[in-house]
């Protein structure tokens, strides 16, 4: 089932349910007991939470990554790498070649890792037989930065692509290591499957083999997920991603080494003993989650179809998502922590699925909230 078309953003949370469960040993540190909550929608202040538009015109944009004071950006559909500088203008920085796009697969997620004296972009993009993991230098100052597609190299290949479900968040972890979020591709019978590579999150080491101490000696790291497009670390390293559902539940799930979260066989929680549950669970038509990020502890979770941004503080005993900025941007495809402790956030309403505004696609600075 494809990401869902934005509809009835802005509606009342009344019938709205979340429900929010901690993992007993899926983090360094005891988890907080299992408990349900209702989500809330909680109105913005146009004095205290004004966003300031940091760029405007984007195409289908779907990966942000701060680079100092300024960000680049990926626009899935062209294959473009965009620099948005601190004084509001956005260029070119170069195209990423072999990009096929098509549905939701194109060029998606982005990364930036220094080693030794070479920064590199990771890029994780579609071909025609499949969606890999690409890594180029990237060169220049601050508005001025470049990478020559000529020196593309591929990290890692052979993640299965489709249509739809094709996942797409790459981010280095706290352990120096790529993490890859992959989607299902259709194949959703081999989701719980050890040997493919879609419904899955990877560990890689920088250069594309699989990373040391990695669960089952391959580039697997967790199982049983239908699509994930976002993934963050809070303050003790525990990795966090988001994924869709089907028609059912979405999820945030606190990431295990080694874990299986149950998909095709269970969607959202199921209390069974094959299978890890998630911490929440909301319907699609309210998330449909995508790019999340961490500040203090609080997870940041940018909904397309939802049309909203949804907190959760991560240290609570009885955890409460708590909606803010409902349907005043339309789609929001990413979400990351950005300096001085604010928020940076695509809009998405571009790709086809949404009803753009004047100015869309836009990068937007938000001051982060409380979880």
């Amino acid at each position: 089932m494809r990401e869902r078309t934005s509809r009835h953003a802005a509606r009342v949370a009344a019938g709205l349910t979340l429900v929010a469960l901690a993992l007993d040993g899926c983090a360094p540190s005891p988890a907080p007991p299992p408990s349900s909550a209702v989500g809330t929608i909680t109105p913005t202040s146009p004095t205290a939470t004004a966003p300031q538009v940091l760029a405007t015109g984007l195409a289908a944009p779907w990966s942000v990554v701060p680079l100092g004071t300024g960000a680049l950006i990926s626009q899935r559909d062209d294959g473009r790498v965009l620099e948005s500088t601190p004084d509001g203008g956005l260029r070119e920085v170069g195209v990423v070649p072999g990009v096929v796009s098509g549905g939701e697969a194109g060029l998606n997620g982005l990364a930036v890792h220094q080693d030794g004296g070479t920064r590199w972009l990771y890029a994780y993009h579609a071909t025609p037989d499949d969606n890999r993991v690409v890594r180029v230098p990237l060169t220049g100052a601050p508005g001025a930065l470049r990478f020559d597609p000529g020196a593309v190299q591929v990290v890692f290949d052979g993640i299965p692509r489709a249509q739809n479900h094709d996942g797409g968040r790459i981010a280095f972890g706290p352990d120096g290591m790529l993490y890859v979020g992959t989607g299902d591709a259709g194949q959703r019978g081999r989701a719980r499957d050890r040997d493919c590579l879609g419904g899955k999150i990877l560990r890689l080491t920088p250069e594309g083999r699989p990373a040391p101490g990695n669960p089952f000696g391959t580039a697997v790291y967790s199982l049983g997920h239908r699509n994930v497009q976002g993934l963050a670390w809070d303050s003790a390293g525990t990795l966090w991603a988001s994924e869709f559902g089907q028609d059912t539940w979405d999820e945030l799930n606190r990431i295990q080494p080694g874990g299986d979260y149950g998909w095709p066989d269970h969607e959202g929680r199921a209390g069974a003993p094959d299978a890890i549950d998630p911490v929440v669970q909301w319907r699609p038509a309210d998330s449909s989650p995508s790019g999340i990020a961490i500040i203090d502890d609080v997870v940041y979770i940018a909904s397309l179809r939802g049309e909203r941004l949804w907190t959760l503080d991560t240290r609570a005993t009885d955890p409460s998502p708590r909606a803010v900025y409902a349907g005043e941007f339309g789609r929001l495809r990413d979400v990351v922590a950005a300096p001085n402790g604010t928020l940076w956030v695509l809009t998405n309403n571009t790709d086809g699925r949404g009803s753009p505004r004047d100015g869309d696609d836009r990068l937007l600075r938000l001051p982060a909230q409380q979880g």
